[in-house]
């Protein structure tokens, strides 16, 4: 693994040696602009209630002086999809292996960040085009919910890590996707629904798994958060598709299908596999017959394929998507609330 005798890739750099590049987009939404400030929501507003009674400061809150070594099992090996593989057996146990660790934990955690400050935004947005006071003072709340995990998540990978990865493309583009369509329920569908969700599974297997405490107790904070964030979404999109006409829920269904080929694709880490040198295309290979990765990414949809049910999108369509990605076992689970 010769990629670890020479420098790191210019855009996979140690967070003090990085640059700002900020990618700028044109975007369109509709503003509403309330002239009644009536409540009629009672759901909604008891939420946005909860979400003030359980804020919480990550500075104070979470124990940063916890000792945090980025080249240790952060969550067990075998969650490593080439775990067990020849390339795997090949490695120097002390010296190859602890740094792939780092170089996993850093673009699964990075991949965090970043869909944290797509969801800071694609909220914020949220906000300007919601229809009614109460969900315009809770998706407030979310963006500070969302600042706080940015916040928490650029911190530990800063400190604990050491090492950034960009976005993983899937990711960028079912990003771009939400911030960029001007129609304000593609922005809970994408964001609340989809995003969100993928985001519970993830956060949880790490939340079980992991031996580290500070990241395990990162995790059980933010989840606490992400569940009131998907039950906004199901909550503010309820009846919303009863009525719509068949060629608007076609374009619905299309985007829930493509997005969660996406979100499938989100944590298959081809770019770590180009970076630290080894044989990329066995590694792809390995990670896509790996049972434990089979098994984590149909877990990470066991949250969306009931919210999405219960929206009444899952379609003949739809199904049949998620018949493809083998996740359709989850319609009748409960779905998080």
């Amino acid at each position: 693994m010769a990629a670890y005798a020479r420098s790191f890739d210019p855009h996979i750099a140690p967070v003090s040696e990085r640059s700002s590049h900020p990618d700028r987009m044109p975007v369109s939404h509709e503003l509403v602009f309330l002239d009644s400030y009536r409540s009629d929501r009672d759901d909604l507003r008891s939420l946005y209630e909860k979400a003030k009674d359980l804020n919480w400061n990550a500075r104070t809150h979470l124990k940063w002086d916890t000792n945090v070594d980025p080249e240790g099992e952060l969550v067990p090996d075998t969650f490593n999809p080439i775990f067990g593989s020849d390339v795997w057996n090949r490695l120097d146990p002390k010296r190859e292996i602890p740094l792939l660790r780092r170089h996993m934990a850093s673009y699964v955690l990075s991949n965090f960040l970043h869909g944290e400050q797509g969801a800071l935004l694609a909220t914020s947005q949220i906000v300007a085009c919601s229809p009614t006071a109460e969900a315009k003072y809770y998706a407030a709340a979310q963006v500070f919910d969302e600042a706080r995990h940015v916040e928490v998540y650029e911190r530990y990978i800063n400190e604990k890590i050491g090492l950034i990865y960009p976005p993983s493309p899937p990711l960028k583009k079912l990003l771009d996707t939400i911030m960029t369509d001007s129609r304000w329920d593609f922005k809970y569908l994408g964001m609340q629904i989809l995003v969100e969700g993928v985001a519970l599974g993830a956060f949880g297997m790490i939340h079980e798994t992991t031996q580290e405490p500070l990241i395990r107790e990162i995790t059980k904070m933010v989840m606490q958060d992400e569940a009131r964030h998907v039950a906004f979404g199901v909550m503010s999109l309820r009846n919303t598709y009863d009525d719509m006409s068949a060629s608007e829920k076609k374009d619905r269904e299309e985007f829930i299908v493509e997005s969660s080929r996406l979100l499938r694709d989100r944590f298959l880490a081809q770019e770590v596999w180009q970076n630290v040198g080894l044989p990329q295309a066995e590694c792809e290979e390995l990670a896509a017959r790996s049972p434990m990765m089979a098994l984590f990414r149909k877990l990470l949809f066991s949250k969306i394929v009931p919210n999405v049910k219960r929206l009444g999108l899952l379609t003949p369509t739809v199904r049949k998507g998620f018949e493809e990605l083998e996740v359709l076992e989850y319609e009748d689970w409960e779905p998080s609330a």
